[in-house]
């Protein structure tokens, strides 16, 4: 039995996609494709938004400085990001269940019309340093809206790929929105270059007039697709599936850590190694920019090889990165501390688009399993797509939450120790158990057969 998730937006208008089928080949090459890219573009322009307007107080805390009337220390900056990052994992669940509800270009239009709130009022806030500790906090949080639209616009861009197709759809959407941390963080370089931090409130600004253009785009250029809906029975019992709760761990390894680390690359840089804002702000950028622009080639290897393959490899090459980066903060090196950063940053962008690329990949074979019991081929591909586009939605809402736990773990690290060393030891040792269970729940080969549906995710990504 399936329910909707309340009531519907009229399923007719120009904007209205009745029919959608991309496995059909002959109608994905005459009419889906273009129409698929068309959509596709315009979501990675909204979402790169919303990136970056989650990303603002990752900026801000750069210009926090006593010379700007802020007092704080690492511990309440760190707390803020942490704040804002976890409003934007918990809304990416409501996000998810809005494009059924809306249609995907209206949510669209919706959600970048909402992220004027969190601009205008970050852009009051830091002009205005006495405002008491939790009010700032609070009012800071919604720029956590940001984060939301990861995942309505996974879910919408989802549907409109086929399954040979999806690592490289999904990968170009999340890594177009991904890169907004990079260019919010050039846009606080340009302007503490320029104005020096008592310029601040100059950020925000500058995306309000960006936000009106992706409204603009989003209502001219993209659709509302009929055949999309929320299976919640099905939902609900896919989040009873072990695999669900897998891959959100798989992913709180990888996007929790780029998202958490991209938030804090500034912080570190001022406590751990003393440089001012201008300094800091010239090589916070450069970390989340080319994690942002690998992750679809995640996807794209995820298709190729298998995407298992590649999360195993990542994880492992994480686990080294990271010890090199204990192993800089120990020698003050900043020069060593940058570089097996940076490298961190490749390995979390390549393990984002493949670890997604594994989400619908599972569910694809769970249709093929259901087809060869009996199930109408139609039927079982049609469930299957509704709960891998919300599952899409939830893991990424699961995988925001490592971010929110990567900087309390550095708050901890610094209020404990002054460094952030311990910290990155932990994340070392969280690595290494999600390469152990990747590899033991998707490559290994049981002597039972209990577990067909790791080896069906493999064949699918081929």
């Amino acid at each position: 039995m399936t329910s909707e998730a309340g009531p519907r937006a009229p399923r007719t208008g120009k904007s209205w996609i009745s029919h959608w089928n991309p496995e059909d080949e002959a109608f994905w090459n005459s009419t889906g494709r273009a129409v698929a890219r068309r959509n596709l573009w315009a979501s990675i322009l909204s979402e790169h938004i919303g990136f970056s307007v989650w990303s603002l107080w990752s900026v801000l805390v750069l210009f926090m400085t006593p010379a700007a009337g802020f007092d704080w220390s690492a511990e309440q900056k760190f707390l803020l990001v942490s704040v804002v990052s976890l409003v934007g994992a918990v809304l990416r669940i409501p996000y998810t269940l809005a494009v059924p509800v809306f249609g995907g270009r209206n949510w669209t239009i919706i959600s970048a019309t909402l992220l004027l709130v969190p601009t205008l009022l970050a852009a009051h806030l830091i002009q205005n340093p006495d405002t008491p500790y939790w009010l700032f906090v609070l009012l800071g949080a919604t720029a956590g809206l940001g984060g939301g639209n990861f995942s309505s616009s996974m879910a919408n861009i989802n549907s409109y790929f086929p399954e040979k197709e999806k690592g490289w759809a999904l990968g170009m959407n999340a890594g177009g929105g991904n890169i907004g941390v990079a260019t919010a963080q050039l846009v606080g370089l340009g302007i503490i270059a320029l104005f020096t931090v008592q310029a601040g409130h100059l950020v925000p600004l500058i995306y309000v007039p960006l936000l009106l253009l992706a409204i603009w785009v989003a209502a001219r250029h993209m659709n509302n697709l009929s055949s999309a809906r929320t299976d919640v029975s099905a939902q609900l019992a896919a989040t009873r599936d072990r695999h669900f709760w897998i891959m959100s761990l798989l992913y709180v390894g990888t996007f929790g850590s780029f998202i958490g680390f991209g938030f804090a690359f500034g912080l570190l840089l001022q406590n751990q190694f003393g440089l001012n804002p201008l300094q800091a702000a010239s090589l916070t950028f450069l970390g989340p920019a080319i994690g942002s622009l690998v992750r679809p080639l995640g996807g794209r290897l995820a298709d190729r090889v298998g995407g298992a393959r590649v999360t195993l490899c990542t994880f492992l090459a994480m686990v080294i990165a990271t010890g090199v980066v204990v192993a800089a903060i120990n020698l003050d090196s900043l020069p060593l501390f940058t570089t097996a950063f940076g490298l961190v940053f490749v390995l979390t962008g390549i393990g984002n688009g493949s670890t997604y690329k594994m989400i619908p990949s599972i569910y694809a074979a769970k249709a093929q399993n259901a087809i060869s019991q009996g199930t109408p081929a139609q039927e079982a591909h049609s469930h299957n797509k509704r709960v891998a586009s919300s599952m899409l939605g939830l893991i990424g809402a699961m995988g925001a939450l490592g971010g929110v736990g990567i900087n309390l773990v550095f708050r901890e690290s610094f209020r404990l120790t002054e460094s952030a060393a311990p910290g990155f030891l932990a994340f070392g040792a969280f690595y290494l158990v999600c390469a152990a269970l990747t590899w033991a729940v998707y490559l290994r080969r049981p002597a039972r057969t209990t577990a067909p549906a790791a080896d069906r995710v493999e064949t699918s990504t081929r």
